[in-house]
């Protein structure tokens, strides 16, 4: 797990916070849908690594919790990993919380999981595995 992969930022809109990215140089490289977590992202490369913006697409998305309860800004840190599924059971047998017991589909076709922000911190950390 030395890759970052991307840094989540959760907004409320995609369209008023591209604006400031646009600014300062960087353009989008793709945005997507990811229906199971309830998100509209934006990726845009920025040196080896990608800034993801994170719209919630309706009121019961997590992104929509997160921001009702802490506004919009930092989300999560992800981390590339060649095999998730070893990575989350190394995490698991050094007494770190997953979210989940399996590795979810992400963006881009990666699979993804999460390790609980009470058990890394206070910081939502993910796992991706590209290609899935």
């Amino acid at each position: 797990m030395t890759v970052l992969d991307h840094i989540g930022v959760a907004v409320a809109s995609l369209e008023r916070r591209l604006a400031l990215y646009r600014a300062l140089g960087l353009e989008v490289a793709s945005v997507e849908e990811v229906s199971s977590e309830k998100v509209r992202v934006a990726f845009l490369p920025v040196e080896g690594t990608s800034i993801e913006l994170l719209e919630p697409t309706g009121p019961d998305s997590p992104v929509a919790a997160f921001i009702a309860k802490r506004g919009e800004g930092l989300h999560h840190l992800c981390f590339r990993v060649a095999d998730i599924r070893g990575a989350m059971a190394q995490l698991k047998a050094n007494g770190f919380e997953l979210l989940t017991d399996e590795p979810a589909r992400g963006a881009h076709g990666c699979l993804v999981c999460f390790v609980h922000p009470r058990s890394a911190g206070g910081v939502l950390v993910e796992l991706s595995q590209p290609g899935g």
